[in-house]
């Protein structure tokens, strides 16, 4: 077993950002596991929320320049954050899942013209779950299964968002993750492309996804 160095953070405010980021990974799936990556100073903290079929990821500034890439639970990294100290103690790594070998590029982001304002995408959200919830009520009762209701889900949230491609699912898991900026708050959204991957940044988190199904040809990294 390796034991790794507690993480200190340059800002106490980021360990709690990064706890309440984990504690809704681990709301939608107790066994979440997130790959972390620390260089230069800076932490990135890659996580996959179920059903969103979304990479959400968590930035921090590090007061050391340390070298980290490793697989561990959420749950227990959670539990190894010290708000008050600012700093988080590093669990033993796991077997992550698939999805924890393939992340998106480091480099080579270009930005997508046609991103509506945070306010704008509260409101494709909020008028998304109220067709869902209409339209599931409207089921017969003998069309009211988990298939029916899942066909549904998938046809609304992939709805793209405009001109930019970017699916309805993605902004739902922006702002169930807490990534969305406050209504009242005028804050910097951005919309990226490189290769297949779109990434939605905000000053809270981003979220990654590929348009295209992932081929054989693709190497992990």
């Amino acid at each position: 077993m390796t034991v790794l160095a507690p993480l200190h953070f340059a800002d106490p405010r980021e360990a709690a950002a990064l706890a309440a980021f984990l504690g809704r990974l681990v709301h939608y799936d107790r066994a979440a596991a997130v790959r972390l990556q620390a260089a230069g100073g800076t932490l990135a903290v890659f996580g996959r929320p179920p059903s969103f079929e979304v990479l959400a990821i968590r930035t921090a500034r590090l007061v050391d320049a340390v070298e980290l890439d490793v697989t561990v639970s959420a749950g227990e990294l959670l539990e190894g954050i010290e708000e008050s100290a600012g700093k988080a103690v590093v669990p033993d790594s796991v077997t992550g899942p698939p999805w924890t070998g393939v992340l998106p590029p480091r480099a080579g982001w270009a930005p997508v013209a046609g991103l509506p304002g945070a306010a704008d995408m509260r409101a494709a959200v909020a008028a998304a779950v109220a067709e869902f919830r209409a339209r599931d009520e409207e089921l017969p009762e003998e069309r009211r299964t988990r298939a029916e209701r899942d066909r549904i889900g998938h046809e609304i949230w992939s709805r793209t968002l405009g001109p930019t491609g970017l699916p309805l699912r993605a902004v739902h898991a922006a702002q169930s993750l807490g990534f969305l900026p406050p209504t009242r708050e005028e804050s910097p959204v951005a919309l990226f492309a490189s290769g297949p991957w779109l990434r939605l940044r905000t000053p809270y988190g981003s979220i990654a996804l590929r348009t295209v199904p992932l081929s054989l040809a693709v190497t992990p990294r």
